[in-house]
């Protein structure tokens, strides 16, 4: 990721290059239509009510009251969460990496031999959506075993939240620099590992001695070698810079499992997340007192964002998500 916007009126630069701070738009225009449902938006303010599924219960919902728009957005997550946005309004959106395959994957026996059959239903068209169809698979797993009531219950032992954009800013207006973000991480899917002798907890006290305002850990095990067991670590090591738990976010369970895992900010990607996802996830970060950094790609991910109300952190990774190269972070 080559640059961070930070919502504030100084300018604050993370990583060079990359630019000033964003000045948003307001509030997003009163809309009839909600992802092809016409709403009616002009009743009065309403509680809100949100169904959860079974496994996560009432206890996501974020107890507020809340206009209809809202309900009628959160509704709509509801059913981005379980893979019913239509494929038209996604493409709209500009939203290029499906959540999981649109079809299962075929098998052909041949003898006592069976094979899968690739086709486009069932083929990951780059290593990003590669990357999320098997975080869709790894996160229903260990759901299962851990459900969020007792996600929930172990953020009471979690330690205090810490201001991730407030380091940022001390960091700027103590040295007038940018201020830097350091990541741990041991492997990426195009180089491999990086290094063999990985300590987490040591990488990241060099970083934290060295001048970094805030450190990145690498939680996917699968792709990146990474682990909560290394977030959790490094945060009970002592380390005092925020963390950022650079996970590849879908489901709210991972919110909540990154907090009581002793997570300050969390990382969404625009390319794979659809509008409403992202302010249904940044209201759990603000209900948790996480921060939010918002990844885009490109101008019209941009646009998005920062059509978003309350984004306060956007960073920008310029690789191709359809090219060779396409998935190094806050490089």
């Amino acid at each position: 990721m080559v640059g961070i916007a930070i919502g504030t009126s100084s300018g604050i630069r993370v990583s060079a290059p990359c630019f000033s701070a964003p000045k948003f738009r307001g509030n997003l225009p009163s809309r009839n239509w909600v992802a092809g449902t016409r709403m009616d938006f002009r009743r009065k303010s309403t509680p809100l009510s949100c169904r959860r599924a079974k496994e996560e219960s009432t206890d996501a919902c974020i107890s507020e009251t809340s206009t209809d728009d809202d309900t009628a957005n959160l509704i709509k997550v509801r059913e981005l969460e379980n893979g019913n946005l239509p494929d038209d309004a996604a493409a709209k959106q500009g939203i290029r990496i499906r959540r999981r395959p649109p079809t299962g994957p075929p098998t052909h026996m041949v003898g006592p031999f069976q094979f899968r059959l690739e086709n486009e239903g069932n083929t990951p068209r780059n290593i990003l959506e590669k990357i999320i169809w098997d975080k869709d698979v790894e996160v229903s797993q260990i759901k299962e075993r851990k459900p969020l009531n007792v996600v929930k219950k172990a953020l009471a032992d979690a330690p205090p939240v810490r201001d991730f954009v407030g380091a940022l800013k001390a960091s700027y207006q103590r040295t007038g620099m940018p201020a830097l973000i350091a990541e741990v991480k041991k492997a990426s899917p195009s180089r491999g590992v990086l290094r063999e002798d990985f300590d987490p907890v040591e990488i990241a006290n060099a970083y934290e001695k060295n001048g970094a305002a805030c450190l990145s850990v690498l939680t996917d095990e699968k792709h990146f070698q990474g682990s909560f067991e290394n977030l959790e670590a490094i945060c009970r090591a002592g380390v005092e810079c925020p963390l950022l738990c650079k996970e590849f976010i879908i489901d709210a369970w991972q919110i909540y499992y990154a907090r009581s895992k002793g997570a300050d900010a969390i990382l969404l990607i625009a390319a794979v997340l659809p509008d409403l996802d992202i302010k249904y996830f940044t209201k759990i970060c603000r209900m948790l007192g996480l921060a939010a950094l918002v990844e885009v790609h490109d101008e019209r991910e941009m646009d998005r964002v920062l059509s978003i109300d309350g984004i306060q952190l956007i960073g920008i990774n310029n690789r191709d998500l359809g090219g060779r190269r396409i998935w190094t972070i806050y490089t």
